[in-house]
């Protein structure tokens, strides 16, 4: 027996779906009729390559999915993956490395689109060394990590609050991306112990502006709030699922405790 596969139409019509777009939403999005949209998800109709492309646009289809959607509709994927250590993608990740360097001396990392660790720069060093060397085995996994409690999980002072942080960080990306891998993820890190709570922490909407991280390293307690960048146009699934998380100093006492821990320089 072999397995069915999905078709375009309905694939069209999930990703609709998740969006919370409903057909006539698309159909003015993507300036076509309600009716050839309906014949593309029914099957009736079959989408043209670019047609496939334009409503994956209009839906932002990430690209390893648009891949899949082209192959369902019978055409060859449009973007390249490769490996991150691949020459081709070696200008962009020099981008990445000065981009991490460039932060120091507050900590940042890049990401792969599971947080798996692809690269840190000195000033994250530290707070990587907090977990034990086990979890520090490739590949490393990021949210694992700070959430494990061998790892970073003992040393953040407000760990349920950043622990709520995280998990809903996880679950819109598992809405966007429909990866089953994020949801395993997520499962995993709600199995380790800590606070239970699925309920978002509420701030003084007078003074709270973001999730803060605090750690505890050696006595000083650290605060930081924190950025995601990611490339703006790629054209290649590996770069479009790269993400740069950068950490800031959130008051005085952290950007000057970052300066006196700073390593020298090389």
């Amino acid at each position: 027996m072999t397995a069915t596969q999905p078709s375009v139409g309905g694939m069209i019509r999930e990703w609709r779906s998740r969006r919370r777009m409903s057909q006539l939403d698309l159909a003015a999005e993507a300036d076509i009729s309600q009716r050839h949209l309906s014949f593309v998800e029914s099957g009736r109709a079959r989408p043209s390559r670019d047609m496939v492309l334009h409503l994956a646009a209009r839906l932002d289809v990430p690209l390893r999915e648009r891949n899949r959607l082209l192959l369902a509709a019978g055409f060859a994927p449009s973007f390249s993956e490769r490996r991150i250590d691949d020459p081709s993608l070696e200008p962009a990740m020099a981008a990445v490395r000065l981009v991490l360097k460039g932060h120091e001396p507050a900590p940042a990392v890049a990401v792969d689109r599971h947080w798996t660790l692809v690269a840190g720069n000195r000033a994250a060093e530290p707070l990587l060394a907090l977990a034990e060397p086990a979890l520090l085995a490739p590949p490393v996994n990021v949210l694992r990590l700070s959430l494990h409690p061998r790892g970073l999980a003992p040393h953040i002072v407000n760990l349920g609050e950043w622990r709520v942080h995280i998990l809903e960080r996880l679950r819109r990306l598992a809405e966007s991306t429909a990866d089953p891998a994020i949801e395993a993820l997520i499962e995993e890190l709600r199995a380790y112990p800590g606070e239970a709570s699925r309920t978002p922490v509420l701030h003084d909407a007078g003074t709270a502006i973001v999730h803060p991280l605090k750690l505890n390293l050696g006595g000083t307690v650290l605060s930081f709030i924190s950025t995601i960048t990611v490339f703006g146009t790629p054209l290649d699934v590996t770069l479009s699922e790269l993400a740069v998380e950068s950490f800031f100093p959130a008051d005085e006492a952290t950007r000057s405790a970052l300066k006196r821990m700073a390593p020298p320089a090389p």
